[in-house]
């Protein structure tokens, strides 16, 4: 996929993006001087930003997958080492579908007729999520823990354990031996060892 150049990077105005940074030419990014990303991050086609004043702050070694969302007004953060697989939707903010209030595009709708929840969304280092899951505000994927495919995430998640389903249901341990690569990975990152992309890729 063709990823933007340096130049192009620069004029979407984000707050601040660290070094060797990836994003497809069809990516879109909404209110960009909210959102934040480190080094080593890779956001493939399609994907779709719209901070709000929280922003958006991913960290260093993260993958965004193609079709992936990012929405709302409270911060979404994503930590290192970290990932969110393709048609992923993370959501810091939700309307109100009681029927107490109009829910509804703000643009239209006032909002004194509206309730929105807004509230952080966190992904802590290691963490990731399967294709097509559904993250709602509120919700901390603390150190380690994953979700596997088609899953609600609607409550925080436990560190280094395996989740999936709808209703989410915690399956098993993860194992931590991964963490034993981190100190030659961040020796590499220092000498200037690691490749990048192949950008015909």
């Amino acid at each position: 996929m063709p990823f933007l150049t340096k130049e192009q990077l620069h004029k979407i105005g984000f707050a601040k993006y660290g070094e060797h940074v990836f994003i497809s030419d069809k990516a879109s990014f909404h209110n960009p001087a909210k959102i934040s990303l480190g080094s080593y991050v890779r956001i493939d086609d399609f994907c779709v930003f719209s901070a709000g004043d929280g922003g958006i702050e991913l960290g260093d070694f993260v993958h965004i997958g193609c079709f992936a969302t990012m929405i709302g007004e409270a911060k979404i953060k994503i930590g290192n080492y970290s990932g969110v697989s393709s048609k992923v939707a993370v959501y810091s903010s939700s309307d109100d579908f009681s029927g107490h209030s109009m829910p509804g595009v703000q643009v239209v709708i006032p909002d004194e007729f509206r309730h929105l929840t807004n509230k952080p969304v966190t992904f802590e280092d290691y963490s990731g999520v399967g294709t097509l899951c559904v993250v709602l505000p509120g919700v901390t994927i603390r150190e380690g823990a994953m979700v596997g495919a088609l899953s609600i995430v609607r409550k925080s998640l436990k560190p280094w354990s395996i989740y999936s389903g709808n209703p989410l249901k915690f399956i098993k341990s993860r194992s931590q031996e991964m963490l034993k690569f981190i100190p030659e990975l961040e020796k590499m990152r220092k000498e200037g060892l690691l490749k990048d992309y192949d950008l015909n890729v």
